[in-house]
């Protein structure tokens, strides 16, 4: 719909809009980072043709889903209501000392918002139920978004920032005061100073950096930037003096400074510098304000995107002494999947760190006698979001027992995917407090601890099975953000090429050719068909443990295997869809054989009807568990009436490949 019409369906001004799709965790990308022209949505009265379509429709839907209408089913964001109980939970907030000395457990919140969480009382991101369940998984941090800006007045060189600063300060000291009763703090996101408006450098010339699009880096060069932020900080610490610290990211996400996105040439003033210096001067700027008011919060240094993710040891050794280096642990581990050589970035499960630019990187912060964390996915990745947690615990407590060994001080579990309170945050608990744990002893333990003794075993050959298959993903960044692993048999088939480019983990269409990376598309869809054979054999032990499980495991086996089958059915349906356009796209070569074409229409055919099928399971699953389908900084990729909408699509085309 034209943009008038969708402010009005949203009830935003086109400024909230703007802040919401920039602030928003790569919202604007993720929708494509475009806005469709569109003619402005009318009504019109149906004719008969569309009424006689409509009922064409009902039918089919009737003959494939039943009377679903009337059929009970749990709410969208029903989790969340259940998250915030209290009901059935060990915890019940009795004050629990903070023990800073403990192993830094950090994640973030399964439904926390991203853009500006703070202002509006009634969100409330960390109620007491989800806090008390992530205490019993062992997490002892949640980090949050934040703008500074929003967070503090800019004194005399930045009147115009600050306004609502009270009330989100308010806020945050009210969820700092609650965490603390389960003994967990809160750690703010920096990603400062962020880039303003040029009309904002008006008056103000000197301090203008480097320019991307529509906005301009606040260069901090300048010595008021750098002052500002540690001010900033300093006042944010003084009126919240039990928060846990911060973490930065400088050198990716939002335009900062001047070096963030490898520009300062472009700026007058740090062109002559070096990335190590502005980086290093940034942290440290960041470091000051946070120590000037509260010496013991934890002030992390996450080293993403430094040196371009190559080495960077003239950063580290010009960062201040009381700073913690956290990398990415899997990072620059080398892997081969279908024959293709690569190494991983981020994001990774199927790849068991350390690799060997964090261990790099740990090596030069213990020689500067700087604390280390190691930032991890224990629930999930974006090899998968769209579930809660992926039930490989064996690649977990590989990767435990390998960080363990590495001698790290902590571990950051999450982006803003992964947050669940789920068994695989147990694992991380369990290598962090106890000094002799082995992969083997923790992990049965948990299984006997979530499901009783006697499905102990067959759980054990379930999640070994599920992590023997998840180290055949096709890892590549193209394929974690642009494959349709989110979506799964919700993403929609397209009986001609679309000429769409799928979006950041958002809006996949049948762009193969971004999907794939450096995978061809047969090795592409071999991969996704290795993981969907061998997971079905770890379905086979999971549904042989839900048979024996007592009555009082029986709602939690069955609710965990309904997760597990909904992975399946996500990577089995990728294979598909990169079937179906190899096929599709085959059809229209003009040099085509009748067999051929009768072979490729026949193959068509056969995976309409599996993701059909597919969709069909999946939508009994999502309509029983609310959680499936929602990542918290994208919500949901799909609910069950997309799902609906692929059946009704696959048979369109199921009649169009029959002609």
């Amino acid at each position: 719909m034209p943009y008038d019409q969708l402010l009005t369906l949203l009830g935003k001004t086109p400024e909230e809009l703007a802040h919401i799709l920039r602030e928003d965790d790569f919202l604007y990308y993720k929708l494509g980072s475009l806005k469709p022209k569109c003619e402005p949505l009318r009504y019109q009265e149906p004719d008969a043709a569309a009424r006689q379509r409509a009922e064409e429709i009902q039918q089919l839907v009737r003959k494939q889903f039943g009377d679903f209408s009337s059929t009970p089913a749990e709410p969208r964001f029903h989790f969340v209501e259940y998250l915030s109980s209290l009901e059935g939970t060990s915890n019940q907030g009795n004050l629990t000392p903070i023990d800073r000395d403990a192993p830094l457990r950090m994640v973030y919140s399964y439904f926390g918002l991203f853009g500006d969480p703070l202002f509006d009382t009634d969100i409330e991101p960390f109620p007491d139920g989800l806090l008390s369940r992530l205490a019993e998984m062992g997490v002892n941090g949640i980090w949050m978004h934040v703008v500074l800006r929003q967070l503090a007045p800019g004194g005399e060189d930045f009147p115009e920032f600050g306004e609502g600063h009270e009330q989100r300060l308010r806020t945050l000291k009210k969820i700092v005061e609650q965490a603390k009763r389960y003994g967990i703090e809160i750690y703010l996101y920096m990603n400062e100073p962020r880039a303003m408006p040029p009309g904002f450098f008006k008056d103000r010339p000197e301090m203008a950096g480097v320019r991307e699009g529509d906005f301009v880096a606040l260069c901090t060069s300048d010595a008021r930037v750098r002052e500002w932020l540690s001010d900033s900080l300093a006042y944010v610490f003084r009126e919240v003096p039990e928060l846990g610290g911060v973490f930065t990211i400088t050198a990716s996400e939002n335009l900062t400074n001047c070096a963030s996105h490898f520009r300062r040439v472009d700026c007058p003033r740090c062109r002559e510098r070096t990335d190590a210096a502005i980086i290093a001067e940034v942290n440290a700027a960041i470091e000051e304000g946070v120590h000037r008011e509260s010496p013991n919060a934890r002030v992390i240094v996450w080293d993403w995107g430094w040196n371009r993710h190559g080495d960077a040891p003239d950063t580290i050794a010009k960062l201040p002494e009381r700073v913690e280096l956290m990398s990415v642990s899997e990072w620059a581990l080398p892997i081969e999947r279908g024959g293709v050589r690569g190494k991983i970035g981020e994001y990774s499960i199927s790849a068991v760190g350390p690799g060997p630019r964090a261990k790099r990187h740990w090596a030069l912060a213990k020689q500067r006698g700087l604390k280390t964390i190691a930032k991890v996915q224990f629930n999930n990745t974006w090899e998968l979001s769209a579930i809660p947690f992926l039930p490989v615990l064996d690649l977990i407590a590989q990767h435990c027992e390998n960080l363990a060994d590495a001698n790290v001080d902590g571990m950051m579990l999450s982006w803003t995917l992964g947050g669940y309170p789920s068994p695989n945050l147990q694992v991380a608990h369990r290598f962090s407090t106890l000094p002799d744990a082995d992969k083997e002893t923790v992990l049965n333990a948990i299984a006997l601890h979530r499901y009783e003794a006697a499905s102990v075993a067959p759980i054990r050959r379930a999640w070994t099975s599920f992590s023997d298959a998840f180290r055949q993903f096709p890892y590549h960044g193209s394929v974690l953000y642009l494959a349709p692993q989110q979506m799964g048999p919700a993403n929609l088939l397209y009986g001609e090429p679309t000429g769409y480019r799928s979006t950041m983990v958002g809006i996949p269409y049948d762009d193969l050719e971004g999907w794939r990376g450096p995978y061809p598309p047969e090795v592409l869809a071999e991969q996704f068909e290795k993981i969907a054979t061998n997971w079905v054999v770890g379905l086979d032990h999971f549904e042989r443990a839900v048979k024996i499980a007592p009555e009082d495991k029986r709602v939690t086996i069955e609710t965990d295997y309904g997760l597990a089958r909904a992975a399946y059915f996500h990577f089995a349906s990728v294979g598909n869809q990169i079937r179906f356009v190899m096929a599709r796209d085959a059809l229209r070569r003009t040099d085509l054989g009748s067999d051929d074409e009768r072979q490729l229409r026949e193959r068509i055919q056969q995976l309409l009807d599996q993701e059909v099928a597919f969709a069909r399971e999946l939508f009994a699953l999502a309509q029983k568990d609310s959680r499936i389908g929602f990542e918290a900084s994208n919500h949901y990729y799909y609910v069950p009436l997309d799902l609906v909408e692929k059946v009704i699509s696959c048979d369109f085309l199921s009649r169009l490949f029959d002609d």
